[in-house]
C-alpha cells in the first residue's frame, strides 16, 4: 500500500525560498509512476517546465516510462533537476536539463532551440512552472510581486507556446497547469489565483486557435499537492501541518496522483479532447 504520510514543516538549513528544494523536503513527495509503461508516448519528445521537482518531476518520470524523451526545464534547483534527469534516463529515455527564467522570452526561445538541437522535434509541451506568495490583505501585494507572479505563471506560457509553435505538427499536445484556486478562489493567494484564471482562459482560447492544425490544448487543475512550493514560502508556515486537510479526502495529494492527468491529455487516449480541464483535487466539486 502506498504510504500517505502526513506532511510536516520541512527542516531546511537556509532561509526558505521559492521554488524550493525537493532534496531537502521531509517527507519526500511521491513522484514514482505506479504502473508499468504501455508505450503511450513512444518516440515522443516532451518539454516539461518546472520539472525539477513536485508535479513536474512526476510528469517527467511518467512520460519517460511511457516512452518519451524529456527536456527538463527549471529555474535554479540544480540538484533536483539532476535527479529528475537520472529518473528519466533510468526509464531508458534521453533527457536534457535547461535552467533559466521562463518569465523572460529569450529563455523560452532557448528552450525550444536546445530541445530541437537535442531531439530533432517537439511533440508535447507541459506548462507547469509557477510560483505563489501568500498575503492576507490585497494591499500587501506589492507591484513587484504582482508583476513577478504574472510573469512566472502566465507570461511564461505565452512565451513557451510562441517559442515551440513553429515546431509543433498535427498530433501535438499542449497541457497547462492551472489550479483549483481558479474555481473556488483563495483569500490568501489573490495574485496567484488570478494567474490561474488567466491560464484557464488561455487554454480554452489557445485550443480554439490551434485546433484546425490538429494541435490539442488542455489543462490540469490540481488541488493541494505536497510539493516544495508550499513549505518553501508558498504557504504561511503555521498552515503547513494542516495542508490539504480541508479536502473531502482529508489529505493533500501526491505528485504521482496528478501526473496521470497530464499523461492522459498528452497521449492519443485524449484524441477527441481539447479546451478542457481535469481536476485531481481530492474530491472538491467545482465548476468546469
Amino acid at each position: 500500500m502506498t504510504d500517505r504520510t502526513e506532511p510536516r514543516q520541512p527542516q531546511i538549513s537556509e532561509e526558505p525560498g521559492l521554488p524550493g528544494s525537493e532534496a531537502e523536503l521531509d517527507p519526500k513527495p511521491q513522484w514514482q509512476p505506479r504502473y508499468p509503461g504501455s508505450g503511450r508516448l513512444k518516440d515522443k519528445v516532451a518539454i516539461v517546465t518546472g520539472a525539477d521537482s513536485g508535479i513536474g518531476r512526476a510528469v517527467a518520470a511518467l512520460f519517460a516510462r511511457e516512452g518519451a524523451d524529456v527536456a527538463i526545464v527549471y529555474l535554479e534547483e540544480h540538484e533536483d533537476a539532476a535527479r529528475t534527469k537520472e529518473i528519466v534516463e533510468s526509464e531508458g529515455q534521453r533527457a536534457i536539463t535547461l535552467a533559466g527564467d521562463l518569465g523572460e522570452e529569450a529563455f523560452a526561445k532557448q528552450v525550444a532551440a536546445k530541445t530541437m538541437e537535442a531531439f530533432g522535434k517537439i511533440d508535447i509541451l507541459v506548462n507547469n512552472a509557477g510560483e505563489q506568495h501568500p498575503d492576507e490583505d490585497v494591499t500587501d501585494i506589492t507591484e513587484a510581486q504582482l508583476r513577478r507572479t504574472f510573469q512566472s505563471n502566465i507570461f511564461s506560457m505565452f512565451f513557451m507556446v510562441q517559442a515551440v509553435r513553429p515546431h509543433l505538427k498535427s498530433g501535438a499536445a499542449i497541457v497547462n497547469c492551472t489550479s483549483v484556486t481558479m474555481y473556488k478562489g483563495s483569500p490568501e493567494l489573490l495574485d496567484y489565483s488570478s494567474t490561474k484564471g488567466a491560464i484557464t482562459a488561455f487554454t480554452r482560447s489557445l485550443s480554439e486557435n490551434l485546433i484546425e492544425d490538429g494541435i490539442r490544448v488542455n489543462a490540469v487543475a490540481p488541488g493541494p499537492i505536497w510539493t516544495p512550493l508550499n513549505p518553501s514560502g508558498g504557504k504561511p508556515p503555521e498552515e503547513i501541518p494542516d495542508f490539504g486537510k480541508n479536502t473531502p479526502m482529508g489529505r493533500p495529494g501526491q505528485p504521482n496522483e496528478v501526473a496521470p492527468s497530464f499523461l492522459f491529455l498528452a497521449c492519443e487516449d485524449a484524441s477527441y479532447i481539447s479546451g478542457q480541464v481535469l481536476h485531481p483535487n481530492g474530491g472538491m466539486v467545482v465548476g468546469s
